[in-house]
Parts: C-alpha cells; structure tokens; sequence
C-alpha cells in the first residue's frame, strides 16, 4: 500500500554506501497541521534506497513538496534482545504550490470571461 504526503522539504542528506550493493539518503519534510487554532508541526523523515536516492536532488530546501512513499518494517534481533524498526520508503517527490494564507484571495484569473454583475447595464452592446 501507498502513502503521500505534503509538507516543506527542511533538510537532504547525503547518499550512504551502506555496502557494495546497497545505498540510502535521508531527507526531512516538515507538515503544519492547525488543530483548535493551535499550528502543530511534525517532522516527518524519509528514506530512499537504491535508484531512488536521486530523488531529492531537484528540489531545494524550502521548498513545499509531495512526497509518495511505503511503509516498511523490519524485526531485527540481536543478542537475544528483539527490535522493531519502520522506515518510510519514498518513492517519488514532486514539486506543490504552498496553500494559500487562510482569508486571502486566490490570484485573479485574468483569462476567464467576465461576468457582468446583475444590474449594472450589462446587456449594453459596444456597437
């Protein structure tokens, strides 16, 4: 199963060689969610693995992105002491408009036709 997820891109890791077929790289994007009023923000980090790692490279610190990614998770034993690790796999990035400030106007489409509001002599012919 997929997951995505929209937030601003904070930090990029370096790619690591963690053996001679196998890489990672990091990154971290950060999510704001307004509950009650009250803004709370969560950083959320990402792994890429393989071929993906280049994944991140097009995109600047800063930036709004969205991010598709797996959830994984591995059972990992050692000197009889057992630990559960969850990666979030990211698969793909693209670039997001950021929302706009709540209560402002979006930008005016200026290609669309204009109405005339009821009333104001709109039935008039310039001819």
């Amino acid at each position: 199963m997929s997951f995505e997820i929209t937030g601003k891109l904070i930090v990029k890791y370096n790619t690591v060689q963690r053996s001679e077929t196998f890489k990672t790289r990091e990154f971290v994007i950060e999510k704001s969610d307004d509950i009650n009023g009250r803004v709370i923000n969560n950083y959320i980090k990402f792994q890429s693995v393989q071929d993906r790692t280049g994944i991140v490279d097009r995109f600047n610190e800063g930036e709004n992105v969205k991010v598709y990614f797996n959830i994984k998770g591995t059972r990992w034993e050692k000197d009889g002491k057992v630990n559960y690790i969850t990666n979030l796999d990211a698969w793909r990035m693209e670039s997001v408009m950021a929302a706009p400030a709540p209560g402002a106007d979006p930008m005016p489409n200026y290609n669309a036709p204009q109405m005339p509001a009821a009333g104001d002599g709109g039935d008039d012919l310039p001819f």
